[in-house]
């Protein structure tokens, strides 16, 4: 038996499929490299292609004996999906169902779906919870509740079974330093940061410093992205022990703020790392923090790198040795 792992190559996937094959299960990856890395992927089956082609799915169902699906593949910019909202439904619904009616084609019941906090949108209180409303301002937190929505319907009428995690701000790379986070553009926090301690920006650019905080700058729930792979596989294992679909959410449960970023990645470099305070960023909540007690009490999952340190350690690490990342200009000697 083996686990196709769709969106294998990105930031989350990759480190997902190093944790499984940790495991010692069988993986294979499926990627379009529109935004993944082959290099990120360390030993197991690969193939190059969207989950949108249902041909390349017949191949992959055909030649391997798949019993479960880890569904990454995603455009995920929020940015983007305001701009071209169209581009989002296609590649992350259409996509998705097309991958769907191939699992049921093949009778492959068990699916973990990778979502996210976004669907919550502004949320009602903190910590958010898996009951609270979802609201999501923007069509990237949209096309998540779509997905979760036509799973649960699939649950009620194919007996798909699956598990979706609503994860909040993944961090943090391999403590290995084998692989890590490589996004172009980068538009995550630690890495950015980590972009001025390398001398590749300026300064960091502070969107607001006058929010209801204790020092003023938003707060977010970073999470290690191994501790979101270990939870990926203990979701799996529940769905193989036969046990009902679920959403969940995944996060430290504890927030830091973007100056508490700074000053841990000061701290953690040695760099003196610049900053500057501009206007808020229309959208952006103070506050984002996961309730997890769900994903702990029916996963029996518990972070491990749970301190923001730790968390910035890793990640320097790795941006440290391979500052252009996966970069075809500089290719990583990828320790196996």
């Amino acid at each position: 038996m083996a686990i196709l792992v769709t969106g294998g190559a990105g930031y989350i996937g990759s480190h997902t499929v190093l944790y499984l094959t940790q495991q010692n299960e069988k993986v294979i990856v499926l990627d379009s490299l529109q935004t993944g890395h082959k290099e990120a992927i360390l030993e197991t089956s690969f193939y190059k292609g969207s989950i949108a082609d249902g041909s390349i799915l017949d191949e992959i169902f055909s030649n391997h004996t798949i019993d479960a699906v880890i569904h990454f593949a995603a455009d995920s910019l929020v940015g983007e999906s305001m701009k071209d909202p169209l581009l989002y439904y296609e590649n992350n619904v259409m996509g998705t169902f097309t991958l769907i009616k191939k699992m049921m084609e093949f009778d492959i019941k068990k699916i973990v779906f990778s979502s996210s906090a976004a669907v919550y949108g502004n949320p009602e209180k903190v910590p958010i919870d898996e009951e609270d409303s979802t609201n999501p301002t923007n069509p990237y937190g949209e096309t998540k509740l779509v997905i979760e929505n036509f799973l649960k319907w699939c649950d009620t009428s194919y007996g798909l079974k699956t598990i979706s995690l609503r994860y909040f701000n993944a961090a943090g790379a391999d403590p290995e330093g084998r692989i890590g986070e490589d996004h172009t553009p980068e538009s995550h926090l630690i890495p950015i940061v980590l972009q001025a301690a390398l001398g590749k920006r300026e300064k960091v650019v502070i969107f607001g410093d006058d929010y209801n905080t204790h020092d003023g700058t938003c707060v977010r729930d970073f999470v290690h992205v191994l501790d979101l792979a270990s939870a990926h596989y203990l979701a799996l294992m529940r769905l193989r022990n036969g046990h009902p679909s679920s959403i969940l959410n995944l996060g430290n449960g504890t927030g830091f703020s973007v100056n508490q970023v700074v000053e841990a990645c000061r701290k953690i470099t040695g760099k003196n790392i610049f900053t500057e305070v501009m206007s808020r960023r229309p959208g952006d909540p103070a506050r984002l923090i996961a309730n997890s007690e769900k994903a702990i009490k029916e996963l029996g999952w518990k972070p491990v790198y749970s301190t923001l340190e730790t968390i910035v350690e890793h990640a320097w690490n790795w941006h440290r040795l391979f500052p252009n990342g996966f970069s075809p200009v500089k290719k990583n000697k990828i320790k196996h």
